[in-house]
């Protein structure tokens, strides 16, 4: 059973900049794909973006340019680097990660974000 265990959010004030970290129980970012999402209050959970098995990282076009994802194998870190922040960046973070030979999916708890107004 792959755990995974989202850190850093919190209140951030508009422009500031929040770094999120997703622990890995396991030592699978060479043959899972892994990705950010994010759900609002009332809103459904949206992709922010992700990294492949393979290192080729996508945003979702709402936060190219704001957001940053990279990842550390020997650490089993997937970090999500958020700058800019708005209030509307408000919500829980979630990590995903997808093996990608079952398509086995696991999900994080997710971490709180609140841009303050």
């Amino acid at each position: 059973q792959v755990r995974l265990v989202e850190s850093g959010g919190g209140l951030v004030q508009p422009g500031g900049s929040l770094n999120l970290s997703c622990a890995v129980s396991e030592s699978i970012l060479g043959i899972y794909n892994v990705g950010w999402y994010r759900q609002a209050p009332g809103n459904q959970r949206e992709l922010v973006g992700s990294i492949s098995s393979g290192a080729r990282i996508d945003y979702a076009n709402s936060m190219k340019g704001r957001v940053t994802i990279s990842r550390d194998i020997g650490k089993r870190t997937v970090d999500l680097q958020m700058n800019s922040l708005k209030p509307e960046d408000t919500a829980v973070y979630f990590c995903n990660a997808q093996d990608i030979r079952t398509l086995q999916t696991y999900w994080g708890q997710g971490t709180q974000v609140t841009g303050s107004s």
